[in-house]
């Protein structure tokens, strides 16, 4: 197997490993506190970043396997043809079959270790936008019935959505203040040039001689 399809392999364990990880059954605090925190890592959203890249290069690799193993059924079926018409395979003989067939196998090997891959990032995706729902739920229930008294754990987990979306808002509302500031400062600047030319313009009034505003 090559670097990168082992690659691909572990990256489809650490899949598994993490859809297990969601399933298993915990309790409401520690799963809560288990999304709000997805939601607030800052690196969690870079690593989503870095992964939506390695599920394009995936998917490359799927399309790549699929067109070798149509390939490699093309010959088969061809050499099968000018050899009398016989069963698939059966006049590649020796060497020259066994090759092919290897070739075939490890076409499909690689062909359905990224469709697996690709599909489970989309059950993932899926799945933790459903216990998210579940979630959200279970915490208006507890509003309702004034049980909950957690409220800043309520509003973190009712911002939550794509992993590292809380650190993301976080970081737009920063620029936005910061931004803000910006403004508040350059008004300031101006209101003080302002006043500054209404005071010259007052005392060029009084002495009844226009003077040259600076």
């Amino acid at each position: 197997m090559t670097l990168y399809y082992t690659l691909v392999f572990m990256l489809l364990m650490a899949e598994m490993g993490l859809f297990v990880f969601l399933i298993i059954p915990l309790p409401f605090a520690m799963r809560r506190k288990m999304f709000t925190f997805i939601s607030e890592n800052p690196f969690v959203a870079k690593l989503q970043y870095w992964l939506k890249i390695t599920f394009v290069f995936i998917l490359i690799l799927f399309i790549d396997s699929v067109n070798r193993v149509y390939r490699v059924q093309v010959e088969l079926a061809a050499a099968a043809e000018n050899n009398g018409g016989n069963s698939r395979g059966a006049a590649i003989m020796g060497h020259e079959r066994l090759e092919v067939q290897a070739r075939k196998f490890y076409s499909q090997r690689n062909m359905y270790l990224c469709g697996f891959t690709l599909f489970l990032s989309l059950i993932l995706n899926r799945t933790y936008i459903m216990i998210l729902e579940v979630l959200r739920l279970e915490e208006r229930v507890k509003q309702y019935e004034g049980t909950e008294k957690n409220t800043k754990q309520a509003e973190k987990l009712a911002m939550a959505g794509e992993p590292g979306e809380i650190a993301r808002l976080r970081k737009a509302l920063a620029l936005k203040e910061q931004d803000f500031e910006n403004l508040k400062k350059q008004s300031a600047g101006l209101h003080r040039e302002y006043d500054s030319l209404s005071e010259k313009y007052a005392q060029s009034q009084e002495d009844g001689t226009p003077k040259k505003l600076k």
